[in-house]
């Protein structure tokens, strides 16, 4: 009898600190970070584009206004393509002598689903940061609206993402 109530008193007992235990592990996600900085990346991936190459299509000549809106899109394409390449490993990555990051990252490798960068999802926070790489970019192509080639502007928007931002 007594062992048959000791049995039921443990089992309760280990039933009610379950709870504790599953509320004991520090999960570094902080979901109103996360939120924030989604609608941060928004915003920001949408002015690129749009909100950067309609300002500087009503800056320029009606014949170069597709060329100004084009650049904003290259920029954000540039941007996109390099970044998740080589850009975030060369920014972010373990780096060589404190000059430059390894390509620890490169295409993004070794990072998972479940990597967490500060209290964000390591993906969302490579995001935000190409976000800010491809307005610089376009923000750059306001200077250089009616002076350069497309090609030439492809070319620089490359090394200039390469070299200077990552």
């Amino acid at each position: 009898m007594f062992i048959k109530s000791f049995y039921r008193f443990f089992g309760v007992l280990l039933f009610l600190l379950m709870p504790s235990i599953a509320l004991a592990q520090n999960h570094p996600l902080n979901q109103a970070n996360t939120a924030w900085m989604l609608i941060s990346t928004a915003l920001v991936l949408s002015m690129t584009p749009v909100g950067l190459g309609l300002f500087y299509g009503g800056m320029v000549r009606s014949k170069n206004i597709l060329n100004t809106i084009g650049m904003s899109f290259a920029s954000l394409a540039i941007v996109s393509l390099l970044w998740i390449i080589i850009g975030y490993s060369l920014a972010f990555g373990p780096d060589i002598d404190g000059l430059i990051g390894s390509l620890k990252y490169i295409f993004l490798n070794n990072i998972t689903i479940n990597s967490v960068t500060q209290t964000i999802p390591t993906y969302l926070y490579c995001t935000f940061e190409l976000s800010f790489a491809a307005v610089t970019l376009a923000l750059i192509s306001g200077s250089v609206i009616e002076r350069i080639k497309f090609s030439s502007w492809i070319v620089f928007g490359s090394l200039w993402v390469l070299l200077v931002y990552a």
